[in-house]
């Protein structure tokens, strides 16, 4: 018997809340009209993904960039108002973008 069903017995009348999933925290983040920029770049010959033209709260946007990292499981960084995702990932970030309900535009290559 866990904590839950022995929480039950001792109050039967009260109507537990469910607690705030991922999914419902990213519907938070402020959608934009423009579109995010997804382009490719190599540094040091080591192919980069940089998404910029986000208009939104820094916040929202690191927290962006956290789920696109932890989705993708790569490395990656946020400076100067830009994502830096390391390897080449345009065609995933932006099904993840539109998924989540973001306009993006590929731009070069």
């Amino acid at each position: 018997m866990d904590l839950k069903d022995q929480l039950k017995n001792l109050f039967p009348e009260h109507i537990s809340e469910e607690p705030m999933n991922d999914s419902e925290e990213n519907n938070n983040i402020w959608l934009q009209d423009d579109p995010i920029l997804c382009k490719y770049e190599k540094r040091k010959g080591k192919p980069i993904t940089i998404l910029e033209g986000y208009t939104g709260a820094t916040e929202d946007f690191k927290t962006l960039a956290k789920d696109i990292k932890k989705t993708l499981s790569v490395g990656g960084s946020f400076k100067d108002d830009k994502i830096i995702i390391q390897g080449d990932y345009r065609d995933k970030i932006m099904q993840i973008l539109k998924d989540k309900g973001f306009n993006v535009k590929r731009v070069g290559g």
